[in-house]
Parts: C-alpha cells; structure tokens; sequence
C-alpha cells in the first residue's frame, strides 16, 4: 500500500491489504489469515462471524495492533500498524481504542470504580473521578462504585467493562465475544446496552460472536471460512 493510498482513505478508519498471519508448528508453517482485504468505515457497526477455528480472533487481534501480521498491512486511523514497534502500537490503542473481552479482563484488587477510572489516569484525564463515575451511571452501576470484581455478577461485571471501554471517547471499539460468558437473558441485555451506548457516542464497532443474534445488531458481517474472509455482506 503507497502513501498516495494512504491519503485517500480518509473516510475509512480500518482498512486491510493481503493480510496474513501464520505461525510456526512441528509440521511446519501454520496459515491462520491469508490475502484479507476489507475497508470499515467510520461510525459503522461489524459482526466478525465464523466457525471456531476460522482466525475470527487472531483477525480483531491484528485489527487492534495486539498482534502484528506476517504479511501485509493494517490501518487503524489512517496509521499503519505494523510499522510501529509494540509502544507505537500502545499509544494508538490508548488514544483511539477501547476493548471488551468475553473474560472481562477486569483488576480484582481494583474497585468498579477505580477499574473505569484506571485508563482516564493514564491518559491524563481532567477529572477521572466524576468522568468514571458518569459512565457507571450510564451503565446502571451507580450502586455498585465500590464494589470489587469478585462482588459483581458477571453482567455487572461485563458493564464494568464496557464502561471502561467507552471511558476515554474511543474512535473505534473492539469486542471479542462480550456475550460469551453470559446466559441469555444477561447477554441480551448487555448487547442492547453496547449498541445504545455505540449509537450515543457515534464509536465504530468491530465485535467477534459465534451468536446470530448478536451479530444481526450490526450493519454488516465479515464471514471467515479456513482463514480466508469469504463475504462482506
């Protein structure tokens, strides 16, 4: 990809150009990703969908710069990805990114509170504390400020996590699985209040699900099959 490419992009915040990624086995080289080619544009909403095995994770890993591609090239923000070492890559996440992942990923010895307020302290936030507190609030955990992890539910949990993730006004919000460890009820509650609070802050989102259902609330799907993406509807 030539910078004259480059330039011109200016609508699209996630792009993509013969992205591969294998890894080394006894057996030899192990293809996970091969010739990805996709564009997603700013304020979209995209299911990443696939059996298990087709490289759904391993693709939003190397979307968000958590992994680096063995060929090809990776633009999150008109920025090329693999051409940062790893804390050029942190500092685009910090700045542009939010995650939330099927396992939560949440600090046990931090309180819900202090979990949200966590990444506005790194980024230098004015006023964390009121900035955290506002997002839990959003969530429906006014109540729960002062609770740990390990005196949450896991949809409390999960909206923990979600609040964190929108704490900093990311461009683009990255999900991995946010319903898998949730029965259906809470799942369903978690996916309305995700795509309400995407809406409210215009983020785009880019979610990896094996649910249908999950992946029907977005505005289109990249289908994997043997690493390969196969459609773009």
């Amino acid at each position: 990809m030539n910078d004259r490419t480059l330039q011109n992009t200016s609508s699209l915040i996630v792009q993509t150009e013969r992205l591969g990624k294998q890894v080394s086995s006894p057996t030899g080289p192990l293809v996970i990703l091969q010739d990805i080619n996709l564009q997603i544009r700013a304020g979209e909403s995209v299911a990443i969908v696939g059996v298990s095995g087709s490289g759904k994770s391993t693709l939003l890993g190397l979307l968000a710069g958590l992994d680096i591609p063995s060929e090809g090239n990776v633009l999150l923000d008109n920025i090329v990805l693999n051409r940062l070492d790893e804390d050029g890559r942190a500092r685009v996440r910090k700045q542009r990114v939010g995650f939330v992942f099927q396992s939560f990923q949440l600090i046990n010895s931090l309180t819900a509170l202090e979990n949200v307020m966590l990444p506005l302290e790194l980024a230098g936030h004015a006023d964390p504390f009121n900035a955290a507190s506002q997002q839990l609030d959003k969530v429906g955990l006014s109540d729960r400020l002062h609770h740990y992890p390990n005196q949450l539910s896991g949809g409390e949990q999960q909206r923990v996590a979600i609040a964190r993730a929108f704490a900093n006004g990311p461009a683009i919000l990255f999900a991995d699985e946010p319903t898998g460890n949730l029965d259906q009820e809470t799942a369903k509650k978690i996916i309305e209040l995700l795509f309400a609070l995407n809406r409210e802050q215009g983020t785009t989102l880019i979610l990896v699900t094996h649910d249908e259902a999950v992946a029907d609330h977005c505005d289109r799907h990249l289908v994997l099959s043997g690493g390969r993406l196969v459609t773009t509807a």
